[in-house]
């Protein structure tokens, strides 16, 4: 929808097609039904790509300030959450009719409920729809990812762009909550619901937030952050208590001082499950396993539960100025379809916008 408000503003006739029977569902649903889109501390880092800087171009020229320039014009009141999170003050519904308003400023011809049944290429596009062909010398796939197949995602961007010879890399649940194994799901699975300040981190990453315990296994933003680099079979480390220095505590009151540092249903069961059940535990060694609690997830919640979709087209395969494909002109990659995939905390949003925005500049020199 921005592609196509900035394409048709700079005077591109457009047809924008959806197959759902109404745009934005996704949008509707993001950030707790206020849509958190985007943050004010972006930068390449935030972003998970073969190509890690394949990113910089388009967030350079489309910055988070240039979207809250359009926030304002259209008076949409919004508020910062912690860590520069952005979020609209009533909800989401403000996002997509400001994104709707802007279609309609551009003349966009949106189509609903129009299914693309086949896309050929000669000297034009033709893409085959329910409703009919439409041919263009341009097509732009912002098509998302497989996450939340609810609200409509499917793999149909994936296979366009296999069938135009394009390289992809391998998708994946990204920003997902993590499962336990059976045997780690009956060992903490009563803490259901239990959520607890942590460093989570796998590798050289880590992350400083919430992790919340499920019937299931662990979620919360610090483990949805840590699921993105997660490698399956691999471990995480844990910190249970970040910033505390444990080892101090006297001998008998470790049990008492834990109590007060964690959540209590998380004191007692760590200390019996992790063998510190005695009268007089070693506070040392609490210190250290507080420090460095490892757990090796099963798997994923997959795709149903994926905020976005890691991986994608390739971004070797794409010119970061544009977008566009570099074998196939006239067609374009943006959004979640393209192997950029942010953190949690408006930057997926942010990375929409920008790609957007990017390849409506080129459209409208094209």
């Amino acid at each position: 929808m921005f592609c196509a408000a900035q394409a048709g503003r700079r005077g591109r006739k457009v047809a924008l097609i959806e197959h759902s029977d109404r745009p934005g569902r996704k949008i509707l649903i993001s950030g707790g039904g206020r849509a958190n889109f985007t943050n004010l501390r972006v930068e390449a880092r935030n972003f998970l790509s073969a190509n890690p800087h394949f990113a910089k171009s388009a967030l350079a020229r489309f910055t988070p300030q240039n979207f809250l320039e359009l926030l304002r014009e259209h008076r949409i009141p919004y508020h910062e959450k912690t860590l520069g999170q952005l979020f609209c003050d009533r909800s989401a519904q403000d996002l997509l009719t400001l994104l709707l308003t802007e279609c309609s400023a551009g003349h966009v011809d949106l189509h609903t409920s129009t299914k693309v049944t086949a896309v050929t290429r000669d000297t034009r596009f033709r893409v085959e729809t329910s409703r009919g062909p439409m041919e263009s010398t341009t097509l732009v796939v912002a098509t998302g990812g497989l996450s939340i197949p609810k609200t409509g995602a499917t793999g149909f961007g994936y296979d366009l762009a296999r069938q135009f010879g394009l390289a992809l890399e391998p998708t994946f649940p990204a920003l997902v909550p993590l499962t336990f194994t059976k045997a780690d799901a009956a060992r903490w699975g009563e803490l259901s619901g239990v959520s607890t300040e942590v460093i989570a981190s796998h590798g050289k990453q880590d992350f400083r937030e919430k992790m919340l315990y499920t019937h299931r296994g662990l979620s919360g933003p610090a483990i949805l952050q840590i699921s993105s680099y997660w490698k399956p079979g691999t471990p995480l480390q844990l910190d249970l208590l970040p910033g505390v220095d444990f080892s101090e505590t006297l001998p008998h009151e470790a049990r008492k001082q834990l109590s007060l540092k964690l959540p209590q249903r998380l004191a007692e069961r760590w200390l019996e499950l992790e063998g510190f059940s005695q009268p007089v535990p070693s506070v040392k060694k609490i210190d250290t396993r507080l420090h460095q609690w490892s757990v090796t997830p099963a798997g994923t919640e997959g795709f149903d539960k994926a905020e976005v979709t890691g991986g994608g087209v390739s971004t070797n395969e794409l010119s970061s100025q544009t977008m566009e494909a570099r074998q196939v002109p006239g067609l374009f990659f943006i959004g979640e379809v393209v192997d950029v995939t942010g953190w949690l905390g408006g930057y997926n949003f942010q990375w929409a916008w920008a790609s957007a925005y990017a390849a409506a500049e080129a459209l409208s020199v094209g």
